[in-house]
Parts: C-alpha cells; sequence; structure tokens
C-alpha cells in the first residue's frame, strides 16, 4: 500500500510561507520497507526528499511530509544494537545527572525513545522513567523489559495525559528524533508542558553545518524532515516559552548538536556556547540561500564521481554488493547513480535478512556470504559505521576485495589502503 504524503507550504519552525527549493534531490523509496518479493521490491513507490529553505528564519528542511503509520509501523532501527549507541547515552546521561542533578526519584521522560537504551542508565540511577515511541513493537519490547513506553506519537495532548498521570518531569529527552517530527510546534508546546518549572530539556540531532561541511548526503530521508542550525532553533525555542542555554558539537553520526534548554526565566545563564555558534554560523552564512545552493553543487560533484566508478565496474563486469541494509540505503542509491549495480546486500538483522529492499528489489543475505562469494567491490550502505566495518572484515579485504565508501567522501578502500576518488 502506497503511503500518504503532503506537501506543506510553510516553515516547519516558524510557520513562513516565505520558503525556497534549495536542493533537489532524487525521489526515494521509504528505507524501512522491506519486502519478500523482488519484483514488489523493484516497484516500491518513491517519495520527495527534496530540502527547501525558510528565507526568514533560515530553517532548512524537507516540506513532503510521509504519513507516520507508514514512516513507523514497520521500523528495523534499535538503539541498542548500533555499534557505539548504547555506550553513548549512558555517558549523556552521567553528564546530565552530574551537570544539572535533578532529585532522586524525579521523573525522566525521553521522547522517541525507541528500545530504552537512553532511560535505562537514568533507571538504574533511581529516577523514574517513561519513554515515548511510535514504533509500537519497538516499544512494546522496552516495556516489557521494564522501561515502560507509551506507544504513541508525541502531542501536546499525549503531554496533559503524562503530566496528570505522572507529574512534570525534572529531564526531558530527544534523541536523534528531534528532526523527525512534522508538528515541531506542538511537540515545543508539550515540552513546556511537561517540564518542571527548574526541569531541564536535552536534544541531540545533526548539525547543518556538518551536514554541508562533509556532504552528508546520507542523512537525508523521509524521517529526516529537519536539519538544524543553532540560529534557527533559537528563534523557534523562543517563540515557544524555551531558551537554549547550552550547545556542544559532538562526532556522533559525524556531526551533531546536543542542546540544553530551559523555560524561559528558570534562572540558568546562556553559556558561551550558544553565542560561538551563533556567530560561526554568521560567519559561514548557513542561513543564505547561496549556502544551500553551493551544497547542491558538491552533491553533483559527488554523484559525477560515483557515476565514474559504477560505469568502470559495467565495463569492466565486475561483482558489486552492498553492506548493510540501513536507512541511508535508498539515499546512496538513488542520489549517487548506484541503481541496478548492487547484486546483493549482507546484513544480519533478522527482520531484513532473505527478504528485499524497498525501490531495488535487491537481496539481503546473510554477512557470512560475503567472504563466500567475494564480491570485487563492496559498497558500504551503512556509513556510519563504515570504519568498523572495514575492521572487521580484513579477510576480505586481505582476500583482494574493496570497500567502496561513499559518504563523507568516495573512497576506494583495498587491504593496502585508500584510494579518493
Amino acid at each position: 500500500m502506497a503511503a500518504q504524503v503532503f506537501h506543506r507550504t510553510t516553515c516547519r519552525l516558524c510557520d513562513s510561507k516565505n520558503v525556497e527549493l534549495v536542493v533537489k534531490l532524487e525521489p526515494i523509496p521509504l528505507s524501512e520497507n522491506y519486502c519478500d518479493d523482488a519484483e514488489v521490491g523493484k516497484n516500491a513507490a518513491r517519495y520527495p526528499v527534496d530540502l527547501y529553505m525558510c528565507r526568514d528564519c533560515g530553517h532548512v528542511q524537507q516540506l513532503d511530509v510521509v504519513d507516520s503509520k507508514s514512516l513507523w509501523e514497520s521500523y528495523t532501527y534499535y538503539s541498542g544494537d548500533a555499534k557505539g549507541m548504547p555506550e553513548h547515552f549512558r555517558d549523556v546521561a552521567g553528564e546530565i545527572i552530574a551537570d544539572y542533578r535533578p532529585v532522586q526519584g524525579s521523573l525522566v521522560i525521553d521522547i522517541g525513545s525507541n528500545d530504552g537504551s537512553l532511560l535505562r542508565p537514568f533507571k538504574e540511577a533511581g529516577y523514574r522513567v517513561l519513554g515515548i515511541d511510535p514504533a509500537t513493537e519497538i516499544a512494546k519490547q522496552a516495556t516489557n523489559a521494564g522501561i515502560e513506553t507509551i506507544p504513541e506519537l508525541m502531542s501536546l495532548d499525549l503531554s496533559r495525559q503524562i503530566r496528570s498521570r505522572h507529574g512534570t518531569a525534572q529531564v526531558v529527552c530527544m534523541f536523534n528524533a528531534f528532526a523527525h517530527a512534522d508538528n515541531m510546534g506542538e511537540i515545543a508546546e508539550g515540552i513546556r508542558e511537561l517540564l518542571a518549572p527548574d526541569g531541564i530539556f536535552v536534544f541531540e540531532a545533526q548539525y547543518l553545518l556538518d551536514i554541508i561541511d562533509r556532504v552528508l548526503i546520507a542523512t537525508i530521508f523521509h524521517e529526516h524532515m529537519s536539519h538544524h542550525s543553532v540560529k534557527a532553533l533559537t528563534v523557534f525555542l523562543d517563540r515557544h516559552g524555551l531558551e537554549l542555554i547550552d550547545v556542544d558539537r559532538v562526532p556522533i553520526q559525524h556531526g551533531s548538536l546536543i542542546g540544553k534548554v530551559q523555560l524561559k526565566g528558570a534562572g540558568r545563564p546562556v553559556e558561551e556556547s550558544v553565542k560561538a555558534l551563533l556567530e560561526l554560523e554568521a560567519t559561514r552564512g548557513l542561513d543564505k540561500i547561496e549556502t544551500l545552493k553551493q551544497f547542491a553543487e558538491k552533491i553533483r560533484q559527488q554523484r559525477e564521481r560515483t557515476a565514474r566508478l559504477v560505469e568502470e565496474w559495467r565495463r569492466s563486469k565486475v561483482s558489486v554488493a552492498g553492506y548493510g541494509a540501513a536507512r541511508s540505503g535508498p539515499t546512496l542509491i538513488s542520489q549517487l547513480g548506484l541503481t541496478g549495480a548492487i547484486e546483493y546486500i549482507v546484513d544480519d538483522h533478522p527482520q531484513k535478512v532473505n527478504y528485499f529492499s524497498s525501490g531495488d528489489g535487491i537481496p539481503i543475505l546473510p554477512t557470512a556470504e560475503l567472504c563466500r562469494r567475494m564480491p570485487v567491490y563492496t559498497v558500504i550502505l551503512a556509513w556510519v559505521h563504515a570504519a568498523k566495518i572495514i575492521e572487521s572484515n580484513r579477510e576480505y579485504l586481505e582476500r583482494g576485495g574493496c570497500f567502496v565508501v561513499l559518504c563523507p567522501e568516495t573512497r576506494v578502500v583495498g587491504k593496502n589502503g585508500d584510494i579518493l576518488i
């Protein structure tokens, strides 16, 4: 069944109609849409992921919105299974506790809580925890594992229900989900409803400046509706009675922000980090149409480099595989001209193996097949984990195979090292 899609005509953060198309991209299939029939996979519907900029607040966003059921009903991503993510969440929880000292036994809420990996260290430290996540099966598993999770989308009405039932929260988190919602204004109002007077809201989201500088095209897919900057967020939060007081750049996802937000007038000072990034963004023209047009040109150049590789593969008639049936896979395949080039994808996820990818109908096989079949080239589609994938597959390299990394830069990795393309 095709997804329902609507095209909004106003900025997601400030409601301005003054939005302009800045990066035109190829439509892509839904990333979490595996099927048991190759032809069905090949004929899967594709939906736009074009980027727009608001000329008033500078926010960069996708305005074509896929219905939430299609995005989240069959979601297969588990935070606890992602390499390095549980450790990252444990570190973040420890820092929040140390820096803001929430009262023992107080409530901690995570919006977009997935399998509860961020809430678990808070629970172990003696806090009451509550998750909110629309992926029903993942939410059910989290609840069964001891992290109570509400299987719904965040809304103002839900916030009021939670406040009535559980009271206010000392800590509200939204990690790797702050870019996933269309109703950002309502979410901000809900957060304000949930926060205790001295509470803290902490979010993590990929940073627009890193996306542009590193040409992180693989981060553009339907779930990622917003690509955040500090300037646009500062204005947005202020509109909803909230105040950004601290922000850190972190290497997660090759470049993200962790922001700390309080209710306006809560008393904590605004840290120098906020001013510093606002000044950096102004210097770099991060709110300028021209900057995004330059990003579009970098994508075009990257596609040309990849197209030359694909043409060489076809001319040489070499075997080509993909590694990782990742959410970024449809983006990399569609935007960089890899359609029809990859024969199969290796992955060990039980909800993906022996199925076919959406959009291309590529079969997904166990990772053990990599060294058994020995493709000449293997394109890493799970780009965030490229370094670990290369390191854990030395046998494939030693036997003459080559990994192809497409993001952040295009390079071919063989047993003797890297070659930039």
